[in-house]
Order: structure tokens, then sequence, then C-alpha cells
């Protein structure tokens, strides 16, 4: 056996990630509003981008054929250098727009709220800056975090002061707010509403637990009361405000979709487009585009700059308008194979994976998984993120061959059959599974209870009525 260095030729065949693929790959999950952000940090970055303005295009030609009297006098850079100090300037795009927003008032904090009504009751500096830590203690859902021997050490005083002002402060809006459990607040709105019921103050205290697990029975028996009193004072219980404080949450937190697609039918046909006003429409400067034809009239180091620049520049427009087909491709075959959702709704939606997507566009299923994360698209039927079309299927009968029926839908039918149900006489989930069987799906018993949990329904018991 011969061992020995030799040079040889190997022809393979490698997909490498480059930094222009990589760009793309990233563009393609990026939603209208990442994007939007992406380009306009683009246009501040590369002088050979420009955005899209019909207005422009006459100054555009008229710099672009001085630039021609000039490039012929060889003085291209001492011109490029007039032209960028001309548009230093103040524009009117610079210009601060008053927006309507700018005007509306800002909702006050729970803080805020609570502060004010501590302000109106106390006038005592002492007592005043007692009530100020209690009140810096208290949570966005309105429950203290801390307990009364902390607040004696930190604010310096007795634990008859802490506990007075705390009390005070327990009768403020929003009512329930300062308390340090989940019964302590309950009890508070139980005082204010002036049900002095023994019945609910007894369950609060003692009988959450069962409250929470619909064991009206149990809790009766426990009691020594009747069935129908119990369940009267349940519900009651069930009307209080378990979480005051997210009654004054900020306002701030709301978060805003912009759908990335807009379903449109007209005469009967669905129309897909692809939502790219969120984002500057992009090209090519012509100024620069010229300049760049004459590299002879610039350094090396300028040569190279430009070129980098503008190879980036036309990538992006080519990667963008690839955005723009894949998203449209995806989505139009979304449309067409959920057709029956969209115009009779959603216990209509068909079982679908990314693979069956990616077969019909002839794309890879990972292409398919990032054109559609966190893109929306706005229906008739609502607003939608993509990724809800997707979901698993139940077969429609016995015969696995028939077709089969989306998870989502069977989700539907349980909402529906127990929002119809007598609810002296609640549907166990194996009468669901009967119902749901005759209707043409075979579904197990433990699915339905899997199901109902995750849509927040309660068990039989629990939603019996008495």
């Amino acid at each position: 056996m011969k061992l020995s260095h030799d040079i040889y030729l190997d022809q393979q065949q490698k997909l490498l990630m480059t930094p222009e693929l990589r760009q793309a790959i990233a563009m393609l999950q990026m939603s209208t509003l990442e994007l939007g952000q992406y380009v306009q940090n683009e246009l501040e970055n590369n002088p050979f981008l420009e955005e899209k303005d019909a207005d422009d295009h006459e100054e555009l030609e008229t710099n672009a054929e001085k630039l021609d009297e000039v490039q012929a006098d060889n003085k291209s850079e001492e011109w490029l250098e007039y032209y960028n100090d001309r548009d230093i300037g103040l524009t009117v795009a610079d210009v601060e727009e008053k927006s309507f927003d700018a005007f509306v008032s800002k909702s006050p904090s729970l803080y805020d709220h609570l502060q004010f009504q501590l302000h109106m009751t106390i006038c005592d500096e002492s007592e005043l800056m007692i009530g100020e830590y209690i009140l810096g203690s208290i949570d966005a859902n309105g429950y203290l975090t801390v307990g009364l021997e902390e607040l004696v050490q930190a604010t310096g005083t007795d634990l008859e002061r802490v506990q007075h002002m705390l009390t005070i402060i327990q009768s403020f809006h929003p009512h329930g707010v300062g308390a340090r459990d989940l019964a302590e607040c309950l009890l508070i709105q139980l005082e204010h509403y002036g049900k002095d019921d023994p019945i609910a103050t007894a369950i609060i205290e003692e009988h959450l637990q069962d409250l929470g697990k619909g064991r009206i029975n149990k809790i009766a028996q426990q009691l020594g009361v009747g069935v129908q009193q119990v369940q009267e004072a349940c519900d009651f219980i069930r009307s209080l405000d378990p979480k005051p404080g997210l009654q004054y949450s900020n306002g701030d937190d709301t978060k805003y979709i912009v759908a990335d697609i807009i379903l449109e039918k007209v005469d009967g046909e669905y129309v897909v487009i692809v939502n790219d006003s969120g984002y500057p429409h992009l090209m090519i400067n012509r100024l620069y585009e010229k300049m760049i034809r004459n590299p002879e009239s610039f350094s090396p180091e300028a040569r190279k700059y430009m070129e980098e620049k503008m190879g980036s520049a036309v990538w992006l427009i080519k990667s963008i308008e690839q955005r723009r087909l894949t998203l449209y491709k995806v989505a139009r075959c979304i449309v067409d194979i959920q057709k029956d959702f969209l115009d009779r709704g959603i216990k209509y939606i068909k079982p679908l994976n990314l693979k069956q997507v990616a077969d019909l566009v002839e794309v890879h299923e990972s292409t398919v998984s990032r054109a559609t994360s966190n893109k929306y698209i706005q229906t008739p039927q609502g607003l939608f993120e993509l990724k809800f079309f997707f979901g698993s299927g139940i077969s429609s009968y016995a015969n696995a061959n028939c077709d089969k029926v989306s998870s989502k839908s069977i989700k539907k039918q349980i909402q529906e059959l127990i929002e119809k149900e007598d609810s002296f006489n609640p549907l166990s989930d194996q009468q669901i599974v009967e119902i749901i069987k005759q209707q043409g799906a075979v579904i197990s018993r433990r699915t339905v209870a899997k199901y109902r949990q995750e849509l927040g329904i309660q068990s039989t018991v629990a939603r019996k009525r008495y």
C-alpha cells in the first residue's frame, strides 16, 4: 500500500451561505414593520439607494446631465462633494409633522391614580411618607408585594401606623387594591359592595380551590347549606375582579398589528395583495449610477467603495422583490386551499402542513416556514397569523383514506355544542364524542378533554347548574 501526498482535482456541489444569501433569508422572515426599519437604515447608509418619488425624477435627470459636463473636465469628486453639501440642509421631510397622537391625553397609571387619592385623603407628612412607600410596593395587578414587617423597617415607624395606612389604601379605587393575596382582595370587594353574606365569606376564606374546580356539591355539604345558595354565592364571587390593578394598565403596552397581506373579494374571487406600504420603494440613484460608469474619474479606493455600495443596493432591491413574490405565492396557495374557511367560517378550515404548501409553490419547507413567520393576513373573516392556517387533521371516518377534518374545526364544534347545551344537564366528554362521530369525525374522549381544556372550558361537573 503506497502512502504519498498527491494533488488532484475534485468537482463537488456545495451551497455557500454568502452574506447576500443570509440577507435575503433574514428579510423573508421579517414582518412589514421590521422590513421598513431595515430598509430605512439601508437608505441612510447606502448613497446608491434612493426612495422612489415622482417629483425628484426631473431634478435627478438635471443633475445627471450636469455630471456628464463635469466629468469631461475630470472633476467628478468635486461635483459629488458639492451635490452632497446641497442635500445636507433642512428639507420638507425633516420638518417634524404634527401628529394627532401628540395631542391625545395619557391615561394615569395605577400608581398615579392611587397617589392622587392618597394626597386627597391624607395631609400628615409622616403618614404620606408611609403611604407613598406602600403604593410603591403594589404591583401592576394591585397586590402588595411586601410584608408588614418590611414596611415597618423601611419606614421606621410602628406596626399600628403601617396597618392603619394600609387599611386606608385598601379603601381606594379600584376596589381590592393593596391586598396581600386573592382571598383578601375578594373580601375587600365583598365589603365594598355591601354583600355581608356569610356563605360567600366562608367560600372565599376556606373553599377557593373547590370554587375554581366547580365543586359546588362539596362546598354545600361542608358548609351545611343548600346547593342553590352556594351556587348563587359562587356566581357573585366570580363577578369580582381578581386583578383590580389591571384596570389601569399602561396603554403603551398595546401592540398594533399591520397586515403583511390583504385579501379582498372581488366579483366572487379572492385577490391577494402584498402590503408594501410599510417600507419605501427603492431605486438606484441615477446620479451615482452615471458616475460609476466612468471609473477612471475616481481613485481606486473610491471605485472599490462605489462598486460595493452599488452591488449591495442592487441585491437589496432584488431581495425585496423576491420576498414579495414568495409571500404572494405562499399566500395565494393558502387562500386557494382554505377557500371554504374564507367563505363559511372556521368550521370549514382544512388541515394543512408546510410540506403541502412547499410542494405546490415548489420551494423548500423552511422557505414556507420563514415566509409565514410573524406574518398576518387581513381576510373577510378577520385578521389571522399565517401560521393559523396550518394544523393537524382528524380522520373523517374510520377509513383512513377519507379526507381529514382540521383540529380547529373540531374545537369550534365542541365550543358550539357546549354553548347550546342544557346547563342543568351538561354534555359529558363521551356524549360530545358520539355527537361529533355522527357528524362524520372520529375522535377519542381524551382528545375532547384536551381540546376543551385548550379552549378554557370547564368539566361537566363544573358547568352544571342547580
